[in-house]
């Protein structure tokens, strides 16, 4: 098992928590921008700090987008390491790439 499994899950349960409490309360319907706003509320009441809409530095085999990307959401722990910031929105990255293009 990986060393980092048991803080990755209890993050991961409580990101889900958080989004199924936004989700009872304001039920389907509205844009996205505010279920976004009223997560980053619920995960702040929950002890988690929030980033959201993070400029990120996008390169792709040489080629530079005319605008800067930007995140989803970024979810820093202060009990795990208060420099590393979890990141949510694409799964499919790699861990070390995440950490390359997030600080």
């Amino acid at each position: 098992m990986h060393p980092l499994f048991q803080k990755a899950t209890g993050l991961t349960e409580t990101v889900i928590a958080a989004a199924i409490e936004v989700h009872r309360d304001k039920w389907p319907g509205l844009i996205e921008s505010i279920y976004e706003w009223c997560l980053l509320k619920e995960l702040g009441l929950r002890g988690l700090g929030c980033v959201s809409q993070k400029s990120v530095l996008i390169e792709y085999k040489g080629f530079k987008p005319m605008k800067e990307g930007k995140t989803n959401s970024q979810i820093q722990q202060e009990q795990t390491e208060k420099t590393e910031s979890k990141r949510l929105g694409n799964p499919w990255l790699p861990m070390r790439k995440q950490k390359a293009i997030t600080p």
